[in-house]
């Protein structure tokens, strides 16, 4: 199965949006975003800006999220080491408090939820690096899941088949 890599990061704002010690973060938002979006090896973004997904996801409007999925590990680190990117991260102590950051592979053609975010940072924090959740790509095996709904006949099975060893 083709998979891709997913990342979150979720970081603290020192200042809200507005205010003039951000300025600096908030014009170069567009530039950095437009350059994830026409690098080699790009899929997809959430976006930057937490008023870009569910606001209700994080009641502080000074946390700021940002997901995206990148075809290799590779591709992911020429964007962000590079460029106007790595300017940006240079001087990411000057706008940001506090940052975490998850990756994980996800299946081709697929995109992560938030919540699914929220929870592979979760078991990261709480498990350290493993397959599932990772800070970075290199040694550990590849672990690819792929979502099925409730219903499906296949799931419905395997519940059964897990049932039955459980109950035994």
């Amino acid at each position: 199965m083709e998979a891709h890599l997913a990342q979150f990061n979720i970081a603290t704002l020192r200042h809200p949006m507005d205010h003039p010690e951000t300025a600096g973060f908030v014009a170069l938002l567009d530039d950095v975003n437009a350059a994830a979006e026409a690098s080699p090896g790009f899929v997809w973004r959430h976006g930057i800006d937490s008023r870009d997904v569910d606001d209700t996801a994080y009641a502080d409007p000074l946390t700021l999220v940002n997901a995206s999925v990148w075809e290799t590990p590779q591709h992911l680190r020429d964007y962000v080491y590079k460029g106007i990117h790595l300017d940006t991260f240079r001087r990411r102590a000057e706008w940001f408090e506090s940052s975490a950051q998850v990756m994980w592979w996800i299946p081709a053609g697929t995109t992560p939820t938030l919540e699914e975010c929220q929870g592979r940072l979760a078991f990261l924090q709480e498990f350290g690096s493993t397959p599932f959740a990772f800070r970075t790509p290199g040694s550990l095996p590849q672990l690819v899941i792929r979502r099925h709904e409730l219903e499906d006949p296949a799931v419905q099975g395997l519940l059964g088949r897990l049932n039955e060893e459980l109950l035994a």
